[in-house]
């Protein structure tokens, strides 16, 4: 394995979540340990990008990202990486083709929030992804209705399956809406408190 790269073995299924970062806070936290729980998987690997296309401004430095993800996700089976830095990718489909070439035998389901969900046809390539592998999403506060009749959930709607742990097993594309007790910590809002620091 590459140096600097997560360990994972053929006949594992990990959890991608992706994202900024920018802070990491219990939020995060809460949705990756009830997508281990309610999906069954064997990790989460928190890929903390180094920028996020669809917003105008750039995130905080990515060490310091990172630094703050990891005292907050402190649990062994969750990795916080720099992976897309690593592999010099910027879209979650360069990030998925990567990953599937470099784990031959790794089963990935890729996590977001319903409100990554409602936006999701804005995503490059966000057809390919659903299509890559089966998609876990997690309720968030105000977005439960808005998510489940999202573009990309109306077009999909053929391929939603009814619990998380069906996408252990079920090939893309299959995709999850997984109504969950709520946090309504907010990356945004720490920022504007003034809050993040590492």
């Amino acid at each position: 394995m590459r140096a600097g790269f997560p360990v994972a073995r053929k006949g594992m299924v990990i959890g991608l979540l992706g994202g900024s970062f920018d802070p990491a806070h219990a939020g995060h936290v809460h949705i990756t340990r009830e997508a281990l729980k309610r999906m069954g998987l064997d990790r989460v690997w928190w890929l903390v990008s180094p920028g996020n296309p669809l917003k105008a401004r750039g995130p905080a430095p990515l060490a310091d990202r990172l630094t703050r993800a990891r005292a907050v996700m402190r649990d062994p089976r969750v990795v916080v990486s720099d992976l897309e830095a690593r592999l010099g990718t910027r879209f979650t489909a360069e990030t998925l083709e990567r990953l599937q070439a470099i784990y031959p035998g790794v089963r990935f389901v890729w996590l977001m929030g319903a409100d990554n969900l409602g936006q999701f046809h804005r995503w490059e390539r966000w057809q390919d992804i659903l299509r890559m592998v089966p998609v876990g999403v997690l309720a968030r506060p105000g977005w439960g209705v808005r998510g489940r009749v999202s573009k990309a959930a109306r077009i999909f709607r053929g391929e939603r399956v009814a619990r998380g742990e069906v996408l252990r097993v079920r090939d893309a594309p299959a995709w999850c809406f997984v109504n969950l007790p709520m946090d309504g910590s907010s990356s945004t809002a720490i920022r504007a408190r003034g809050e993040w620091r590492v």
